[in-house]
This record gives structure tokens, sequence and C-alpha cells, in this order.
């Protein structure tokens, strides 16, 4: 039998039963964000309005581009920490290029290759210096930080081109331009993880790493391409968040590491590997941009948000840990 007949086969014994619980999974999330549109519709006047709902997926669609590769990551049982702290980096090497060049598409360039290169860095120190996710990537995320204020040294650069910015606060037919880039990546990042022997391979990692191996899966090179999607991803997000700020200094970026575990963590991910899907990251991004959206309409303070977030990351990995042992205890 080959290598790739036996990652399928493992695959699919594994995944027989997890993909009628991926279904329920997005079910629920879908429920429960429609009962929180129902409640904010009745709690706040302004939700309904066709800016407020639009700025709501603006906003969602970029913690949608940071998480989906954090999802992949997550799949393998692993984390990335850096994930803020990249998009901090490549945001504002994106921001030098363009305006010592004048090239939009040498800056875009930049960015994105800036995040690739931090995610092969902290798939590298997992997969060959066999480091622990959490050790590697909060490294990394002190590293690309003090890379970040070294370079910048206290300095905003600003004022981009009206076309580049279209990429962040641009509209076509309506739609802000970056719902269109969610809904592209989560076709894509659907299919790569579901239809692809990559994303069999990426699923059975993460339901059992050794036996993975004995199946004939490159877990090492699955890993380094898992942290490189994500730092791509990244360096992506960084590319739309700074088309939308119009700015970059040193901290940008900081802030958006733990919304982009708890919308992967809010959409059913499991911590533990094994379990969860893009689409309903897609979904928690959603859940979470609502609750904040709802906690700004209802002039609730600011500095309450980061503890609601923290909140919902627990009650999420609360909830996976209690599936996962009721799922054991039934087996």
């Amino acid at each position: 039998m080959s290598a790739d007949s036996k990652v399928t086969g493992l695959w699919l014994a594994f995944r027989s039963g997890a993909v009628a619980a991926d279904l329920r999974t997005i079910g629920y999330r879908l429920s429960a964000a429609l009962v929180l549109c129902v409640v904010l519709a009745f709690a706040s006047d302004a939700f309904l309005h066709s800016n407020n709902l639009l700025n709501v997926l603006r906003q969602a669609s970029l913690l949608f581009l940071l998480a989906s590769g954090l999802t992949l990551v997550i799949l393998t049982a692993g984390l990335d920490l850096s994930v803020g702290a990249n998009v901090g980096l490549s945001a504002c090497i994106a921001a030098t290029v363009i305006k010592s060049s004048g090239s939009v598409l040498l800056g875009s360039a930049a960015g994105v290759g800036c995040g690739l290169a931090i995610g092969l860095a902290n798939g590298l120190m997992v997969a060959v210096m066999r480091l622990p996710p959490f050790i590697a990537t909060y490294g990394m995320l002190w590293v690309a930080h003090g890379i970040t204020y070294w370079y910048m040294a206290g300095t905003t650069v600003y004022g981009f081109p009206q076309s580049f910015r279209a990429l962040g606060s641009g509209y076509f037919l309506g739609v802000p331009i970056p719902v269109y880039m969610m809904f592209g990546f989560l076709a894509l990042g659907t299919f790569f993880a579901q239809r692809t022997t990559y994303g069999q391979e990426i699923y059975a990692i993460g339901a059992n790493r050794e036996a993975a191996r004995l199946s004939g899966v490159p877990v090492a090179r699955r890993l380094i391409l898992v942290y490189a999607v994500s730092g791509a991803m990244a360096g992506l997000a960084s590319i739309v968040f700074l088309a939308r700020m119009n700015s970059a200094e040193g901290d940008i970026g900081e802030g958006l590491t733990l919304p982009a575990i708890a919308a992967a963590l809010i959409g059913g991910t499991s911590l533990f590997g094994g379990v969860g899907t893009v689409s309903g990251t897609l979904i928690g991004a959603l859940i979470l941009t609502l609750v904040l959206n709802g906690m700004n309409l209802l002039t609730i303070n600011a500095s309450w948000q980061p503890m609601v977030t923290g909140i919902i990351v627990i009650l999420a990995v609360l909830l996976d840990t209690f599936a996962r042992k009721r799922g054991e205890a039934r087996n």
C-alpha cells in the first residue's frame, strides 16, 4: 500500500465521525450568530443600518484573513502566538517600501514575503529544532516586536496611493473589497483543508502525530507548511490592515493575536488538534466582531473589550475540553 493510500485511510477513519461533528458545530455557531444579531437589533436601532452591517463584515474579514492561516496551525495541535507581531513588522516593511519605491506591488510583495519568512522561521523551530510551539512562537513575538520598534525608530509612515487604500477601505458594487477577499480565501482554504492530500495529512497529524508519521506522513514538512501559510496570511492581513489604517508605526498589530486565536476557537477549532474547519473560523470571526460591535453600539467602555475577548476564549476552550472528554467517555 502506498504512503498516500495509508494517509487517506488514516484521515478517512478519523474524519468519518468528525465531519458530522463539524457540521453540527457550524450549525451551532451559525445559530449563535443569528441569535446575537436578533439581540443587537432589538438593543440598538443602529445595528441594522447598512453602514454598520458593512462595517461588521469588513472587520470580520480582516480578522478572518489573520485567523484562517492560524486555523491550520491549530489543526496540527500547534499554536502561533506571533501573528500579531508578524502583522506589525510586515505592515511597517510594506509601508516603507511603498513610500520609498512608489510601487504598491513591490511593497505588498515585501509585506507578504516578510510574513512568510517569519512563518517559515516558526515552522523550522517547531519541526526541525523540536521547540514547543508555544515557546517558539512566543519568542518570535518578542523578536518581531523588537525588530519593528528598531526599524521604525519612533517614526510613522503614512499617506499611501488611493489605489492601495482601496484594498482596505474601498468598495465594489457596494460591498467592501476585503469581504470579497474573505470569501475568496474561505473557498481556497476549505478546498485545501478538505479536498487535498495536504489537508488530509494536516488533520491526521492533529489527530495522532505518531500514527500519521508511521503511515508515511512527512510530519516535519507539513508542520513547516502550516506555519509558513500562517505567516503568509499574517503578511497578507498586514497589507489589508495597512491599506485601511493609511499609516504604520511601531505598535501596529499589537492586540491582534488574541482575537485571531479567539476566532478560530469560537469557530470550533480544537486546541488539541485534528478538529475544526476554515468555515467555522469565519463564523467565529463574525461572532467575535458582532460582540465587539454590539459593545460599541451600546456605548460600553472599550477597556472592557479585552476582558470580554478573554472570557470568550476561556469559554471556548472549556467547551472544547468538555466535548473532548465526553467523546472519550463514549469511546
